[in-house]
């Protein structure tokens, strides 16, 4: 990717690599899980088979929790009834009339699935237990605005275990960031195309905490879904997909069109399926049963083209015409490794090659530069071999001034 920099350094402004969309879930450890829930309610003193009548209160509580913050900041909740809505749209155009100042921007509900049990009675053993089930109950959708975080979203619902999920965008947060140290920016949806220091903006990209992104969750909870003050543990924090995006830059969008056409389409006959595992640091072999390949799609909104491998892809394409972004999604984080400290049953540990963890601590791992001993990295780890073998390509069929 250096060699490609540098080549069009002239046509280009600058470049910078940060998050994208991260999609947290927050589980209460306790009642994550039947058995859990079951040990939970037995040590409480409560029946099993009262397990409703526990779980109504709490309900109850989180419903007029959403009404209060609702009557408090004005709004009405917006009950979904189709399928097709989309709430990002609606947010937008509410967003368009009452500015992006912080605070709570719009409250959605709707009907959807969760995790739900059922109270058993096993008449062999004579025990009384929670057996895990599919259900339905109100979830609430609560957009808002943090200086640090941006537009933000939490998916709370309203029945036990009451299982949350957050959702921010990476470049939001890197412009609050960019506000609190004082350096012009200009935004294009989710896309920087103006940076006045790419290089101190870089830095603070990389600079991840997330026992700040922890206390921050903790205090949304708390706000948004009051039920967590009746449980000692509080929440935890899981990585349930996180994409990351590396913008290069161009002054114009004739520097930028027949660059991106050309790399994009020499792309697919260059790079093959054992070529997409080497740059997720991974190696095919015939043991392999998941699923591997490239998908190439051209719009109205320019050429992409997307290298995917189970759960995790690369992707590659324009954006409003002069940015050009490499993005990595990992919808399952442990499906890459790195050395960490791994802990034995017996009680010892020892630093080996492992999954990594999907808890929020991981993601300095996930987008720390230049970490050799790491093979982790989204984009770091397969880019030398996937710009050189493009660039390689590139003269194999095509012939260029």
């Amino acid at each position: 990717m250096c060699h490609f920099i540098e080549r069009h350094s002239t046509k280009i402004r600058g470049t910078i690599s940060c998050l994208d969309r991260v999609v947290i879930t927050g589980t209460i450890p306790n009642i994550c899980y039947a058995d859990g829930m079951t040990a939970f309610l037995y040590a409480k003193g409560i029946r099993i088979f009262d397990y409703t009548k526990w779980a109504e209160p709490l309900r109850d509580m989180i419903r007029l929790n959403a009404e209060k913050l609702a009557c408090d900041n004005g709004l009405e909740t917006e009950y979904i009834r189709k399928k097709s809505f989309r709430k990002e749209s609606r947010v937008k155009e509410i967003i368009r009339e009452r500015g992006d100042r912080p605070g709570l921007v719009h409250i959605f509900s709707a009907l959807e699935p969760c995790t739900s049990y059922r109270p058993w009675h096993n008449k062999k053993t004579l025990k009384t237990f929670l057996k895990y089930t599919d259900g339905k109950c109100l979830h609430y959708y609560f957009y808002f605005i943090t200086p640090e975080l941006g537009l933000c979203y939490l998916r709370v619902p309203t029945w036990a275990p009451f299982r949350l999920q957050f959702y921010y965008n990476g470049h939001n947060e890197l412009a609050g960031k960019l506000n609190s140290n004082g350096i012009a920016y200009k935004m294009v949806d989710n896309a920087f195309i103006e940076v006045d220091d790419f290089e101190k903006a870089q830095r603070l990209s990389d600079n991840i905490t997330p026992k700040v992104l922890n206390k921050t969750l903790n205090k949304i909870a708390e706000k948004y879904c009051p039920v967590i003050k009746e449980f000692s543990q509080g929440y935890h924090w899981s990585l349930m997909q996180v994409e990351y995006a590396t913008d290069i830059i161009f002054n114009k969008h004739s520097d930028l069109a027949p660059i991106c056409e050309e790399f994009v389409r020499t792309a697919i006959h260059a790079v093959k399926v054992d070529n997409i595992a080497t740059f997720l640091g991974r190696k095919l072999t015939g043991q392999y049963q998941g699923e591997a390949g490239t998908n190439f799609h051209t719009g109205i909104e320019g050429t992409r083209i997307k290298h995917r491998m189970d759960k995790v892809s690369i992707k590659m394409y324009d954006k409003h015409g002069i940015v050009l972004r490499i993005e990595t999604t990992a919808n399952d984080v442990s499906f890459f490794k790195h050395y960490r400290w791994v802990e034995h049953r017996d009680g010892t540990d020892e630093m080996k090659l492992a999954p990594m963890k999907k808890n929020i601590y991981s993601l300095p791992a996930l987008v720390k530069k230049n970490r050799k001993r790491l093979q982790i990295l989204p984009h770091d780890t397969w880019s030398k071999d996937y710009w050189h073998r493009v660039e390689v390509a590139r003269n194999v069929y095509y012939t260029f001034p």
